[in-house]
């Protein structure tokens, strides 16, 4: 169900972009993903109920599906040496059996790590009364970030698997990189490595749930009239379900998401140089951010409220606390739009995803733009101009 929402919410956005609004009110990427003719029902009901994704996703954008469903060429972009886009000839998808294999490899490894060490290291721990009585506080920071890190290879193997059925159809090719390498992620939906060694909010939202995190963009985020981190945070909150714990760990991460850019915006700058200070404050900023992150997802695991309250008063609150004084007490620059900087956040995304979209041929729509087929872009030339 969570899967079909975000299929039917995303190409309801897609056909209003293409066929109700004019191209000078969408931004680069609606104007891409927009869908300029109503689907079939038979193109509905595929690209909504396919079976590679009916199960765990990951979303992709009604037009990357189409133009892979119905077997069309993809003209790519290569990653030159300045990091600017070259058109690359026309060449037929490689073999996904690489890509799958070490899909596949990742995935055995997280349900292992998930089997044997998340079950000796359960999040519930954390509010056992002994443990909280008698245990330090290194010790509990210590084992909230472990036991947090435990909980996550379910999802790793989930989407990671997901991932790999859409591969081994022959649908996630974005082109090829810089060195020849054929890329297979245009639908993934995680970076483990980058997830795991993250030094700021921002960057562990980017690298979770990527696909989600798209949708809650295109759908929200860019389309909110007014404080639109905290509205996408709350549809995200409601998307994933009733339980309490839910809604707890989305307004935390708001307040999160908010104080880590101040932070970050009023200092980051005075420890770029020299390198052995700009280590010093990754290996800060990658601690910080890792219990950060932990002591915010706490109640998405325990679901019901009475447990979640107890872990956050064992804590005292101190992370909440903390990021209302950085937000009450630290300068908050204004943008270029005169909105300040923490307004703008967007779940630390936007920016990101519109960097991410316009790289390897904008990601999504990248492989469609160039593609459709000729009736399709006789139409929308015809809609522009009658426009």
């Amino acid at each position: 169900m969570m899967i079909i929402t975000q299929k039917i919410t995303s190409l309801a956005f897609e056909i209003h972009d293409g066929m109700f609004r004019k191209d000078e009110e969408l931004t680069p990427s609606q104007r891409g993903l927009a869908v300029r003719r109503m689907p079939s029902l038979l193109e509905y009901v595929s690209y909504t109920c396919n079976f590679m994704g009916i199960l765990a996703g990951p979303l992709c954008s009604y037009k990357d599906y189409i133009t892979f469903i119905e077997g069309r060429p993809s003209h790519m972009s290569q990653s030159s040496e300045n990091g600017k886009e070259e058109p690359q000839r026309e060449r037929a998808d490689p073999s996904p059996n690489a890509a799958v294999t070490e899909k596949l490899l990742v995935c055995g490894l997280s349900l292992l790590f998930h089997l044997t060490i998340s079950n000796m290291l359960p999040v519930e721990y954390n509010i056992d009364e002994h443990f909280q009585a008698t245990a330090s506080w290194p010790a509990k920071a210590t084992y909230l970030y472990v036991s947090l890190l435990a909980a996550r290879p379910k999802y790793y193997f989930a989407w990671t698997l997901a991932d790999a059925i859409n591969n081994a159809a022959g649908f996630g090719f974005r082109g090829y990189d810089r060195n020849g390498v054929a890329r297979w992620d245009l639908i993934s939906n995680l970076r483990i490595q980058q997830i795991e060694m993250s030094t700021s909010f921002k960057m562990f939202l980017d690298n979770w749930n990527i696909q989600t995190a798209l949708w809650l963009k295109r759908v929200c985020y860019e389309r909110a009239t007014f404080s639109p981190t905290t509205q996408t945070f709350f549809l995200s909150a409601i998307w994933h379900g009733v339980y309490p714990g839910y809604y707890l760990t989305f307004l935390t991460g708001v307040l999160m998401t908010l104080a880590a850019r101040a932070v970050r915006s009023n200092f980051r700058h005075y420890f770029i140089e020299p390198p052995q200070l700009k280590l010093f404050y990754d290996i800060i900023t990658w601690a910080a951010t890792q219990i950060t992150i932990s002591y915010t997802v706490v109640p998405f695991v325990l679901l019901s409220i009475k447990p979640s309250f107890t872990f956050y008063s064992s804590w005292y609150y101190c992370l909440h606390i903390c990021s209302i004084l950085v937000l009450l007490l630290l300068p908050v620059k204004k943008s270029p739009r005169g909105k300040s900087t923490q307004e703008n956040v967007p779940l630390s995304w936007a920016k990101k995803f519109d960097e991410r979209e316009n790289s390897l041929g904008q990601n999504s729509f990248s492989t469609t733009n160039n593609v459709c087929n000729q009736n399709q872009d006789a139409a929308s030339r015809h809609s522009s101009l009658t426009q």
